[in-house]
């Protein structure tokens, strides 16, 4: 029972936006579509642009500094590095197979890093088979205030499950979930925000069994994310040593003041596409950058990014530290920085 996605009709940006990425179609899209390009107008052509043309051509560069450009960072390398051994080692095990686990707090690049994983391998098995049949990863979220079922319909969603109705129970889902699965030779199921699971409720205990069921069932590495998995209360308890003794964990945090974080920086503004930035400003302010953001790359990107897109709006073309200090980030960095101040 593999499911076969048919032709779909080419999507306007728009529409793209609108899937996201926990769908077999969306997930499809996210692998294959490339990183964002955008070259400058000649000084001369930009100025001369009547209304019409000028509108049409900072509405593109909005689109394009609005898209999260993935940086490289030592996150990303070490999760893709580890998360790669654990595929290949998992490769012709028959008993308990070993996981990874990704913790950090918020906006430390633990989805980038997941999906950029799911990503390079899917990727990957597609050069190396050419089967459009395989399902090579498969990408579902934690359900809030999860349960067994709420979990198996995640998959069932995922895969979009011609035959799976209300009256089906959790035994039946998961049933059609794993013989599909194992059919498309899935070998990669990434689980984000695993914070959600509670092993403190029976509900999260049943989840917990749930995943357990799908790991020993399933011929596929098991990716997980979330936030300070380690004090959620994951590794609580008979379950939760179970889960620890089969998963490593990798450990996300801000990066701290130095050459990776004016790397990251000075990265970033090279993606800039204004016409009056000079370069090196950003790179210059990147101890301001670091106090604004903690240090937090998702903070960083937001900022960059609503102060590209405020410079074309008001139409300075240029972004300076006065502009970015009225540029709004999430509220925990603003709190910390006015704490700071």
């Amino acid at each position: 029972m593999v499911v076969n996605t048919p032709d779909e009709p080419k999507q306007s940006a728009d529409d793209e936006r609108i899937e996201p990425p926990t769908s077999l179609s969306g997930w499809r899209r996210f692998v294959e579509k490339d990183p964002a390009t955008f070259d400058l107008a000649p000084a001369k052509h930009w100025e001369s642009m009547d209304d019409e043309a000028r509108a049409n051509y900072d509405e593109a560069r909005i689109d394009y500094h609005s898209e999260l450009r993935v940086v490289r960072t030592s996150t990303v390398k070490a999760v893709a590095h580890q998360g790669r051994l654990l595929t290949l080692l998992n490769r012709r095990e028959h008993g308990a197979r070993r996981g990874l686990i990704i913790s950090g707090e918020r906006t430390t690049g633990k989805t980038t890093a997941l999906r950029q994983l799911g990503r390079l391998h899917e990727l990957r098995i597609r050069q190396r088979y050419g089967d459009s049949r395989r399902i090579p990863v498969v990408y579902v979220t934690a359900p809030p205030k999860g349960s067994a079922r709420k979990l198996a319909l995640e998959f069932a969603r995922f895969l979009k499950l011609p035959t799976i109705s209300p009256r089906h129970n959790t035994a039946d889902i998961t049933s059609s979930v794993c013989q599909v699965l194992t059919e498309a030779r899935t070998d990669l199921v990434l689980v984000d925000e695993i914070h959600l699971m509670n092993l403190a409720t029976i509900a999260g205990e049943e989840l917990s069994d749930h995943l357990k069921y799908f790991t020993e069932h399933l011929p596929a590495t098991f990716v997980y994310a979330g936030i300070d998995v380690e004090h959620s209360g994951l590794f609580t308890g008979i379950r939760g040593g179970q889960i620890a003794g089969r998963c490593t964990l990798l450990h996300t945090a801000p990066f701290p003041p130095g050459a990776e974080w004016e790397g990251l920086v000075a990265t970033m503004e090279d993606t800039l596409r204004l016409h009056h930035h000079t370069p090196g400003t950003l790179a210059k302010l990147h101890v301001y950058l670091h106090q604004r953001t903690g240090g937090m790359i998702g903070s960083l990107s937001h900022l960059i990014r609503a102060a590209a897109i405020s410079a074309i709006l008001d139409g300075s073309e240029r972004i300076t530290r006065r502009q970015l200090h009225t540029i709004h980030v999430d509220h925990a960095s603003e709190t910390a920085y006015r704490t700071s101040a």
